[in-house]
């Protein structure tokens, strides 16, 4: 027996002596804290915009505005992280929405029955409507908005037109002065008394200038010289009638434009909006000269260039621009009219449009909405 376990002994430690070897069963790994299992990366919504300050402004080459600090805090509720895709205007930004290049649109859009029918709304974001604006106190208005006819001749005396005009008869006036001068400066009992060109141009100066307004106290002895006499006058004529018409234009678009008050003023007006636009529809119902332009900067020039009477488009932009780049220049009149609510803009059945909404409520509910609003457009 002893001989048996004395044999069995070494292939005993054998097995023991291999079990010890064996590696122990892996133990799976803990997944790490910065790679969650099943977490996915938060969506990127394409979002087309337009620039529209202060809903939308470009501040050196980042977007900001209303409707763009808005929307960070709609998309931050959502988790979502956002491409935005800038479109010139409010016909494009609708066409990239509908045709699936951007998953919704967010700035100053006007939900209205028509737009309905091809796009679904959010809740409405801003309460606005349509306001007037003409061309401010610095441009011929008084304190209370009235005409101030002092203001109007200052303004009428220093404008480039006359300015312009001023320059041309200047330049008519030294031709034929120098011409009679040569001619008379030799003629005796002519009305140039001298033969030296400085005083006798001067008395040509004269002569010119009074014949160019009315006929000349004195007329010229040489034969050419009277010829020349002849045709200035004729000249005179002419100058005065073309100066005389821009003088009436001038003032009658003046007394036009301080008559604007109130929408009922603008039948058979010049009126610039952005071409698409609710306002462009409205205008043209109201029988109003409508001018269109692709952006608003451009339709601001024309009424400060005074080539429009006025500008109608959105209140919440028109009143922007009127107490910042268009201080002084430009002011509001008339009340709040074709009111309307802004909305974000989807395609038809878009399942994005519930999220948003309920992130809308959200913010109103907190306060949020309010404080974004306050900061765009409180009165300062």
């Amino acid at each position: 027996m002893p001989s048996v376990l004395r044999s069995l002994l070494p292939a005993v430690l054998l097995i023991l002596s291999a079990l010890a070897a064996s590696p122990a069963p892996a133990q799976p790994a803990a997944p790490t804290p910065s790679t969650p299992q099943g977490a996915a990366a938060p969506p990127e919504l394409k979002v087309a915009t337009r620039v529209l300050p202060p809903l939308v402004v470009d501040q050196h080459g980042q977007l900001g505005g209303f409707s763009i600090d808005l929307w960070n805090a709609i998309g931050e509720r959502l988790g979502a992280r956002t491409a935005l895709q800038v479109a010139p205007d409010v016909r494009a930004l609708l066409e990239m929405v509908r045709s699936g290049n951007a998953d919704f649109g967010i700035s100053a859009i006007s939900i209205t029955a028509a737009r309905e029918k091809e796009f679904d709304f959010s809740q409405p974001m801003l309460n606005a409507g349509l306001q007037i604006m003409i061309r401010g106190q610095g441009a011929g208005q008084g304190q209370d908005g009235e005409a101030d006819p002092l203001r109007d001749l200052l303004g009428l005396l220093f404008s480039k037109a006359i300015l312009v005009w001023l320059g041309i008869a200047l330049l008519l006036i030294l031709v034929p002065a120098h011409v009679v001068w040569l001619l008379e400066r030799r003629q005796k009992d002519g009305i140039i008394p001298t033969p030296s060109y400085i005083p006798g141009i001067f008395h040509a100066l004269y002569w010119a200038a009074g014949t160019l307004v009315a006929q000349g106290e004195q007329q010229p002895r040489q034969w050419l010289a009277r010829i020349v006499a002849l045709l200035w006058m004729f000249t005179g004529v002419v100058f005065v009638a073309f100066y005389t018409a821009q003088l009436a234009a001038t003032l009658t678009v003046q007394q036009i434009q301080s008559g604007i008050r109130g929408p009922d003023d603008l039948p058979g007006k010049r009126v610039a909006t952005t071409r698409g636009s609710t306002a462009a529809t409205y205008l043209r119902q109201m029988n109003a000269q409508v001018i269109e332009v692709g952006r608003i900067d451009e339709a601001f020039t024309a009424l400060v260039d005074r080539e429009v009477d006025a500008v109608v488009f959105d209140a919440p932009v028109l009143q922007y621009y009127a107490a910042n780049a268009g201080k002084g220049r430009v002011q509001m009149v008339g009340p709040l009219f074709r009111k309307e609510d802004y909305g974000i803009v989807f395609p038809q059945g878009s399942a994005l449009r519930k999220q948003v909404n309920a992130a809308l409520l959200a913010l109103r509910e907190d306060g949020t909405y309010q404080q974004l609003h306050d900061k765009w457009f409180s009165v300062k």
